[in-house]
């Protein structure tokens, strides 16, 4: 394991943004993890297993957010996240 966090950019795709839906599809994701994750929106830090923190980002479509993991499965914790989102989260309006 690093000592480094493994980063990766990402910006949100879908015309409504990371509403509700999205949250808790992220969220579960992130569950199936044990690395540490977190997301970064300019200087707002959230944990990111925590759909509350998730909406109190305010993340609208072209938002550009850094997920940041630690952890022994960090690398795979931030590449499926950042599926999720590059994927629009599975939603219909999503930007691809």
């Amino acid at each position: 394991m690093s000592n480094s966090p493994i980063k990766r950019v990402v910006v949100v795709p879908n015309k409504q943004g990371m509403h509700a839906r999205p949250a808790e599809m992220f969220v579960r994701r992130a569950q199936e993890f044990q690395s540490k994750i977190e997301i970064v929106r300019d200087d707002f830090r959230i944990e990111a297993k925590s759909i509350m923190n998730l909406l109190m980002l305010g993340a609208t479509q072209g938002t550009q957010l850094t997920l940041e993991a630690e952890g022994d499965d960090a690398q795979a914790a931030v590449d499926a996240l950042a599926e999720v989102v590059e994927k629009g989260f599975l939603e219909e309006d999503a930007e691809t």
